[in-house]
């Protein structure tokens, strides 16, 4: 199974971080945030990588190369500024992603998630792995019946920005700057949308003071 790491964002609650550093060459852990989520990929057993780039992209080609140093090898999408929201950015990439599911990652989260026990089943248009929802994000995105996502008046889990996509996700997309959600509550309504909760550890490394947070947290573990 290939994978897209989501690069491209400016990062603007991470300024003044951000402002010379792309967001996912911060960092954590005495490593950048994106060499954790590499890492992870060559461990599921992916090999092929696309990495999307917008804001300050030649750091970040500059920083992973053709990803033969992490065991991948990786292909990159270029949007150009703005970049094109996560919507239009896999969509985009799509002719690097090929015809079968593919994994999605955003880079701006940290987790022990294990990207190779995901699948996706047959007839269905994405796979959301779901956590409970953090103190940042009280209201949540979905809930859950069975291994369905429904729409409720609870929603109890947050989107971690990970899952199995299907290119059928975006039938009828058209290349521009466009977001997933409108793409999600099409497929809840055709019943075609799967999630799986995850209780272990995730974080969203949205704000200085998250990744401080967190780099504090690993580096207390020794990690």
């Amino acid at each position: 199974m290939k994978a897209m790491l989501l690069a491209a964002g400016r990062g603007e609650r991470m300024r003044p971080l951000t402002d010379h550093t792309p967001k996912p060459l911060l960092v954590v852990g005495g490593k950048p945030l994106i060499v954790w989520h590499l890492q992870a990929l060559a461990r599921a057993a992916v090999r092929e990588v696309v990495v999307n780039l917008s804001w300050l992209a030649p750091q970040i080609r500059a920083a992973l190369g053709d990803g033969r140093p992490f065991g991948l090898h990786i292909h990159y999408s270029e949007e150009g500024s703005p970049p094109l929201e996560t919507g239009g950015g896999i969509f985009k990439a799509l002719p690097l992603l090929g015809a079968a599911p593919f994994l999605v990652v955003n880079g701006d989260t940290f987790t022990d998630i294990d990207l190779g026990a995901l699948t996706l089943s047959a007839g269905a248009d994405a796979r959301l792995v779901l956590v409970p929802n953090p103190p940042q994000h009280p209201q949540g995105d979905f809930a859950l019946d069975g291994e369905a996502v429904v729409n409720s008046d609870r929603q109890p889990y947050t989107y971690s920005g990970i899952g199995v996509f299907s290119p059928a996700l975006f039938t009828g997309c058209t290349a521009g700057t466009f977001p997933l959600l409108p793409l999600f509550k099409r497929a809840i309504a055709a019943g075609r949308l799967e999630g799986q909760p995850h209780e272990g550890l995730w974080r969203d490394i949205g704000t200085p003071e998250r990744l401080a947070a967190l780099n504090r947290e690993l580096l207390q573990k020794g990690a």
